[in-house]
């Protein structure tokens, strides 16, 4: 690996150690092995390198629980198992959640990293269409991402957020789709 890469795994390990508000430059120095100018170089800045890290972290994540899914694409079945897989790994990797909070929470303070997670965000979002969907994620049109695809960000950022204040009231995949059920028959009353 090279010192652009190094600079990307110790970022994501310092991420999830101390967070993005306590991860200084240091931190990443002595983490990856590499030198303080190695960011600028690669990354322009800190922030910019952790907000790739985070990325990346998020990149990583699996939603399918390992094996694929099982409902037919757009069925309800198919919302379910996304969602209930989405809370397990809520469940097993609460410092990732974390993170997410803390950069949201950090927004504005943070308008170049703001950008580049806005970015992200959309591509986050056409991934969890495809999920849903089926359709490969190449093959999602931006409008779709824009849309349907922004709403399940929109959900899945009240998920995190609701996880993080008290996973005890949380709720899970089971949860969110009696609560669709509800929606869409309330949507198709005649």
């Amino acid at each position: 690996m090279g010192h652009r890469e190094d600079l990307l795994e110790g970022a994501k390990r310092c991420l999830l150690a101390k967070g993005f508000a306590r991860t200084t430059a240091r931190d990443i120095v002595k983490e990856s092995g590499t030198n303080l100018a190695s960011i600028g170089y690669h990354y322009g800045s800190k922030d910019a390198l952790l907000a790739q890290a985070y990325i990346a972290l998020v990149e990583e994540m699996s939603f399918d629980g390992g094996g694929g899914i099982a409902g037919a694409p757009g069925s309800l079945e198919r919302f379910r198992e996304v969602w209930s897989h989405i809370v397990d790994s809520m469940r097993e990797s609460g410092a990732m959640w974390r993170l997410g909070v803390e950069i949201i929470a950090m927004g504005d303070q943070l308008p170049e990293v703001r950008d580049q997670l806005s970015r992200a965000q959309r591509e986050g979002g056409r991934g969890l269409v495809s999920l849903m969907t089926g359709v490969p994620e190449e093959e999602v049109s931006d409008e779709t991402a824009d849309t349907l695809g922004r709403f399940y960000m929109t959900l899945m950022s009240g998920l995190i957020s609701q996880w993080t204040f008290d996973p005890k009231t949380a709720p899970d995949g089971e949860v969110l789709t009696e609560g669709l059920r509800q929606i869409v028959e309330g949507a198709t009353r005649t």
